[in-house]
C-alpha cells in the first residue's frame, strides 16, 4: 500500500510537471509573436517609462477587425500596457499625478480614447477574453485624433517625439498613428 501511495505521488508531481511545461511553452510562443519591448522618454528631470507587447499585422485587417472600434483594447498584446513617470504630467489640459499606470485605449475611427489606470501588472485580457481593467480605477481619460497614413506599421509600435518645448507619445500600427501630447 506504502509503495501504491509513492507511486501515485510520483505520478501526480510529473503530471504537475508536464501540465506546467506546456503552460509554459504556451506563454513563450505567445510571447514570440508579440515580443516585450521597453520605450523610455528622458528630459530634464523627467522619466517615463512604458513596457508593452508588439503584436504584428500578418496580413490582418487590425482596426475595425482584429481590435474592433468602440471597444476597450489592451494597448498591445499579452499583458496590459504599463505607463511609469516619475513627475506629473498634463494630457490635453488634464493632469496626471507622478505614478504607475496601466494604458488602455478605445479605438474609434477617427479618434481614440486614452485611458490611465491605477491598476497594473495584469494580464490584458481575462478568461472571458473581455479587457482585464477595473473602470472605477481610471484616473484620466482623453480623446485624441487618429490619423491614417498611407505608410503601413506592420508591428505596433509605441515611440516618443519631442515637439519643441512638449513632446508626445506616438501608437502606430497598420495605417493608424495616434499622438498623446503632453507637457511636464
Amino acid at each position: 500500500m506504502r509503495k501504491f501511495f509513492i507511486f501515485s505521488l510520483i505520478g501526480i508531481a510529473v503530471i504537475a510537471a508536464i501540465v506546467a511545461f506546456i503552460g509554459f511553452m504556451q506563454l513563450k510562443n505567445t510571447k514570440s509573436f508579440s515580443p516585450e519591448e521597453y520605450v523610455v522618454f528622458e528630459k530634464d528631470q523627467l522619466r517615463i517609462r512604458v513596457f508593452y507587447n508588439r503584436p504584428s499585422k500578418k496580413g490582418r485587417e487590425i482596426f475595425g477587425g482584429l481590435v474592433p472600434y468602440d471597444q476597450v483594447w489592451r494597448t498591445g498584446a499579452n499583458e496590459a500596457t504599463t505607463f511609469e513617470t516619475n513627475k506629473d504630467l498634463i494630457i490635453e489640459g488634464q493632469s496626471l499625478k507622478a505614478g504607475k499606470y496601466s494604458l488602455w485605449t478605445i479605438p474609434h475611427e477617427n479618434t481614440w480614447t486614452i485611458i490611465f489606470n491605477t491598476e497594473h501588472g495584469q494580464w490584458g485580457v481575462n478568461s472571458k477574453g473581455e479587457p482585464n481593467r477595473n473602470p472605477t480605477l481610471d484616473v484620466l481619460k482623453v480623446d485624441v485624433h487618429a490619423v491614417q497614413q498611407e505608410q503601413v506599421f506592420e508591428q505596433f509600435t509605441i515611440e516618443f517625439q519631442e515637439t519643441g518645448e512638449d513632446a508626445e507619445m506616438v501608437l502606430m500600427w497598420d495605417q493608424t498613428l495616434v499622438s498623446i501630447p503632453f507637457t511636464y
